[in-house]
């Protein structure tokens, strides 16, 4: 997000009557609310404006640092340590002297080829032009050399791999899917293990199984070293708030691990207002509203009140649940007295809820999903090989943000996590 983008404009503090121009630019704004307010400008960001009582995270830490906003072309590397590129082509220099940031990524596919009987077909249907889906393939079954070369490019210090879409969702058979399950994490304990400061891993689970899950889950934590696991959605119409998934829930709080929801390429049900769009279906948004609704439920089940220990994680901003927060909590009074869970919908996204920046390379939401849930529940992630390292990596270190806290949202917050 560039300096110089338009930015819709809101009224400066320090007069209420006064509203920029339409067409002011974010600097502008920014300018001007400094002024008018006597903040001092940090960084191309306003410091010193006090964060709503009434919205922000309990012990929050809403901070700014020098670095701007800029974002990397797709197509161009990210630029050194001691020089950035903002869009128009000036660059800022840096300190020499600036240590490198560490940097771990939480969400980063890999797959393991024939290891899903259905995957190709399913590949062969994705509504994306063939030579991007060839490539995300190609790169998909890469764990070393293609792989490696890109974070090292990049700056990335640790990928935590978990295993692409479609996964174990789409296996009608249960057993089928048990022997599956123990085939990619053995494969994925393995890369791990030659890699050991480069890659870290989630398990996947068959879940059409549940008690066959929790003997899997066990096995890949205590056993394999996995940090957790990452699921793909429904489980074949079936959401993780009905109660044959209770005691896959008591497994996860009592090893201590997240359980990341991710979408299914394969939807639950189709939706009638997405026909004639298929854009519409996929991480434009449908992905965003069925992984989120998914969440809602397990919050609204009553998960986490008979767990409270237990966690999940969120990609791509929270699906945007951070944002929804105020208008959650304005109709729990709404709800039967009977049918309320215990705390607000608020408190369990941010007692029972991880977010990670996957593929939402914007600051202002970045912003936005600090300011809701917290620093401490905000995670990096990259979305390797579907988004862009360098542009996701160039997103981070621009973030504006205090050196401590963006540390945290770069490697910290995994590390604590995941117990990496």
């Amino acid at each position: 997000m560039s300096d110089d983008r338009p930015f819709q404009a809101v009224t400066p503090p320090a007069d209420p009557r006064t509203k920029p121009p339409a067409e002011a630019t974010r600097r502008r704004f920014i300018a001007a609310t400094a002024a008018a307010s006597g903040a001092a400008v940090v960084g191309g960001l306003v410091a010193g404006s006090p964060a709503s009582a009434a919205e922000a995270a309990p012990g929050n830490r809403v901070s700014t640092a020098a670095g701007g906003a800029g974002r990397a072309d797709h197509n161009q590397p990210t630029p050194g340590p001691s020089t950035r590129t903002r869009a128009g082509g000036s660059k800022h220099h840096r300190p020499t002297s600036e240590a490198k940031m560490r940097i771990v990524a939480v969400e980063e596919a890999f797959s393991v080829p024939g290891a899903i009987r259905q995957e190709a077909a399913i590949r062969q249907r994705m509504e994306v032009p063939e030579a991007i889906k060839q490539e995300w393939f190609r790169r998909l079954d890469d764990l070393t050399e293609l792989r490696l070369a890109d974070m090292d490019a990049n700056g990335v210090d640790v990928q935590v791999l978990s295993y692409s879409t479609p996964g174990l969702e789409v296996i009608e058979d249960p057993a089928e899917a048990v022997a599956v399950a123990r085939r990619v994490n053995d494969f994925l304990a393995k890369a791990v293990a030659g890699h050991p400061n480069r890659f870290a891993g989630f398990a996947v689970l068959p879940l059409q199984d549940p008690k066959a899950a929790v003997v899997e889950l066990r096995r890949a934590v205590k056993e394999l070293g996995l940090k957790g696991v990452l699921y793909n959605d429904h489980v074949r119409g079936h959401y993780l708030d009905e109660p044959q998934f209770r005691p896959v829930w008591a497994e996860l709080e009592r090893l201590g691990v997240t359980l990341y929801l991710h979408p299914a390429v394969i939807p639950a049900d189709n939706w009638r207002v997405f026909d004639g769009y298929p854009v519409l279906v996929g991480p434009s948004w449908g992905w965003t509203a069925t992984v989120g609704a998914h969440a809602l439920r397990l919050i609204y089940g009553g998960v986490f009140d008979e767990f409270p220990g237990a966690s999940v994680t969120l990609g791509h901003m929270g699906e945007l649940l951070p944002f929804q927060m105020a208008r959650l909590d304005s109709r729990y009074d709404q709800v039967p007295a009977e049918h309320r869970v215990q705390h607000l919908p608020s408190y369990y996204l941010r007692n029972n809820v991880y977010v990670t920046t996957s593929g939402v390379m914007s600051h202002a939401a970045l912003l936005g999903a600090v300011h809701a849930v917290g620093v401490d529940r905000v995670l990096f992630s990259i979305d390797y090989p579907f988004e862009s390292s360098a542009e996701a990596v160039e997103f981070l270190r621009t973030a504006p943000y205090a050196p401590a806290d963006l540390a945290r949202i770069a490697h910290g917050n995994a590390e604590r996590v995941l117990g990496l």
